[in-house]
């Protein structure tokens, strides 16, 4: 069950660079609010695939129904009530609104994953005959 996948290691890398770089510089109305979401969700689901050799479909599952619930708890403003409104790294990483775009993000992100492992394991099952 536990291994370590470099493939999976150095694509989270590579989207934390990217979803930093995002933060950091692109001030933008879709880029950051909704790339970063379709981002983060893949960048999850590699640090998980990372460590773990277990179902790739339950994983993204896993990591989609985890995105919502971070969703869901910013539409309760749970950042806030847990006293992390001063805290711009905390409240920039946990959100802090609720929109219905993030879910879509989210669910577009998770949709590209699952294309992405069945089109790589059509190509290794065809490479193998």
């Amino acid at each position: 069950m536990f291994r370590f996948n470099r493939t999976y290691f150095l694509l989270a890398i590579v989207l934390f660079i990217v979803e930093v770089l995002i933060a950091i510089y692109v001030k933008d109305s879709i880029i950051r609010p909704y790339g970063g979401d379709f981002l983060v969700v893949i960048w999850l689901y590699c640090c998980v695939m990372t460590v773990l050799n277990i179902n790739k479909t339950k994983v993204a599952i896993g990591v989609l129904l985890f995105a919502y619930l971070i969703e869901i708890l910013q539409y309760f403003k749970y950042a806030q009530q847990l006293g992390f409104s001063n805290n711009r790294v905390v409240m920039i990483i946990l959100g802090s609104s609720f929109e219905w775009g993030d879910m879509i993000a989210y669910t577009l992100g998770i949709l590209l994953v699952l294309l992405a492992e069945k089109v790589l394991v059509h190509n290794l099952r065809k490479k193998a005959a």
